[in-house]
C-alpha cells in the first residue's frame, strides 16, 4: 500500500513502505561496552485526566516494554526525563515506577539503574530543601534495590549561588550513598531551566566544576552521563575523569562515534534514542563485543538520522517521537502520552520519523505499522 505522507513544506508525497520484518533477535548482555535505553511510560488512554492531573500509566504496556529492552541485552535507565520526568510525570508516578520496575527488574535479570531528583519540590526552595529531596528520592531508588542516577535539579539551578553550592549538594549526596552513582549533566537543550547548571553559564567553567565533583568523590562515582549534544566535549571530558569512572553519553547527535572510541577510551551508553533503537542497537553492540568497529558503525550510523530528526529543537519533545515509535512498533495499542504530548510534534515530522524507522527495518510488523501510520494520516485529514 502506498502512504501520502505529508512534507514541511505542506505538500504530499508518495511513499512505499518496506514489507520484510528487520531480523533483530535477542540476546545476552554485551562484553565491551555498559549500554543503557532511558524508556519511556505508556499513558493509560481510558483514564478521564486533564493535562495537569496526575499522570496516568498503563504499568502492564510499561512492564512490557522494560521486558522488551532487557530482552535484548539492554539495560534500562528508568524514571529519567525520557519518562516524561518533569513533564507530565510527576515524583509520585516516578516513585511507583521505581519500584514496578526495579522489581520486574530483579525477576528477570536486568540490568536497572533510576533517576534520582527534586521534582517533589513545586516552588522557590532553599539548598537545605533541595538536599533533603534528593536524599528522599535517593532513599527510594536504594529500597528499591538499583542503581542511582542522581539527576540535574531544576530547583537547585534556581537555588544555586554559585559552584560552591553544587559541590556541597553533591558532595553531601554522593559520601551517603550506599552504592556508587551515574551522575547525570543534562544540557539546556533537554530543560531550559537547567541553564548555567554546575554555576556558570559558560560550559569551560561548569566542566571544572563536574570534574572536581567526580574528582572528590572517585570511589561513589560508578560512571557520568554527558547530555550535552557536544561531542568534542564529552571526549575532552572522559579523559579527564579518574580512573575506574565510566563515560556514559547521553549525546543523541553522535553517539556510533562516542561509543566506538578512539584510541584514547570510549563512551559507554545512557540513551533515550536506544528506546526506539534498542534491538538494532543491541546489535551493533554485539559486533562491537567482536572488535569489529567498522561493522557496528556501519549498522548504527544510518540511525543518527532519525535520532536527529527525533532531537531537533525543541529538544525535549523528542518523547513523542519515540512513543509514536513504540506504538507503530506494536509495543502498545495507542498514541496516547502522558500529558497530551502526543501534539507536541507537528504531522510532518511524525511522518518523517515513520519513513526514517521504516527504512531502517525497526518495525517487527511492518504492514501493522504501515496501518497505524494510515490511520494516523487519516486522523489528520490525509486520505491515501
Amino acid at each position: 500500500m502506498t502512504l501520502h505522507l505529508p512534507a514541511a513544506d505542506g505538500t504530499l508525497r508518495a511513499y512505499e513502505p518496506r514489507t520484510e520484518p528487520p531480523a533483530f533477535p535477542a540476546g545476552t548482555p554485551f562484553t565491551s561496552r555498559t549500554v543503557f535505553s532511558a524508556a519511556h511510560v505508556v499513558a493509560d488512554p481510558y483514564a478521564d485526566v486533564s493535562p495537569d492531573a496526575p499522570a496516568a500509566v498503563d504499568w502492564d504496556a510499561t512492564l512490557a516494554f522494560r521486558r522488551h529492552l532487557w530482552s535484548h541485552g539492554l539495560g534500562v535507565a528508568e524514571a529519567m526525563d525520557t519518562a516524561q520526568r518533569g513533564m507530565g510525570l510527576d515524583w509520585a508516578g516516578a516513585a511507583e515506577l521505581i519500584r514496578r520496575s526495579a522489581a520486574e527488574a530483579a525477576a528477570v535479570g536486568g540490568l536497572i539503574a533510576c533517576g534520582a531528583g527534586t521534582d517533589q519540590l513545586t516552588g522557590p526552595a532553599t539548598i537545605d530543601e533541595v538536599r533533603a529531596a534528593y536524599e528522599e528520592q535517593l532513599a527510594v531508588v536504594e529500597e528499591a534495590g538499583a542503581r542511582v542516577v542522581l539527576m540535574a535539579s531544576r530547583a537547585l539551578a534556581a537555588a544555586a549561588r554559585g559552584p560552591e553550592d553544587y559541590q556541597e549538594v553533591y558532595g553531601h549526596l554522593l559520601r551517603q550513598a550506599a552504592e556508587p552513582v551515574i551522575l547525570h549533566w543534562l544540557g539546556p537543550m533537554f530543560d531550559p531551566a537547567l541553564e548555567g547548571y554546575w554555576g556558570s553559564a559558560g560550559l569551560d567553567a561548569a566542566t571544572e566544576t563536574f570534574l572536581e565533583v567526580v574528582a572528590a568523590h572517585p570511589d561513589k562515582v560508578d560512571g557520568v552521563k554527558i547530555s550535552l549534544l557536544d561531542a568534542q566535549r564529552e571526549i575532552d571530558l572522559r579523559r579527564r575523569l579518574p580512573q575506574g569512572v565510566r563515560c556514559y553519553t547521553g549525546d543523541d547527535f553522535h553517539y556510533p562515534e562516542l561509543i566506538a572510541g578512539d584510541d584514547q577510551g570510549f563512551s559507554h551508553a545512557l540513551l533515550g534514542v536506544f528506546d526506539p533503537l534498542g534491538p538494532l542497537a543491541a546489535r551493533a553492540v554485539r559486533v562491537l563485543d567482536t572488535g569489529d568497529v567498522q561493522g557496528f558503525r556501519e549498522l548504527l550510523d544510518p540511525s543518527v538520522e532519525l535520532s536527529r530528526h527525533l532531537f531537533q529543537a525543541p529538544t525535549r519533545f523528542y518523547k513523542t517521537g519515540v512513543v509514536l515509535l513504540a506504538w507503530l512498533a506494536g509495543h502498545q495499542d495507542h498514541f496516547t502520552m502522558v500529558g497530551g504530548l502526543q501534539s507536541a510534534r507537528s504531522l510532518p515530522h511524525l511522518a518523517r520519523a515513520y519513513e526514517l524507522a521504516d527504512t531502517l527495518g525497526l518495525f517487527p510488523d511492518p504492514e501493522l505499522a504501515e496501518e497505524r501510520m494510515g490511520n494516523l494520516l487519516s486522523v489528520y485529514g490525509v486520505g491515501r
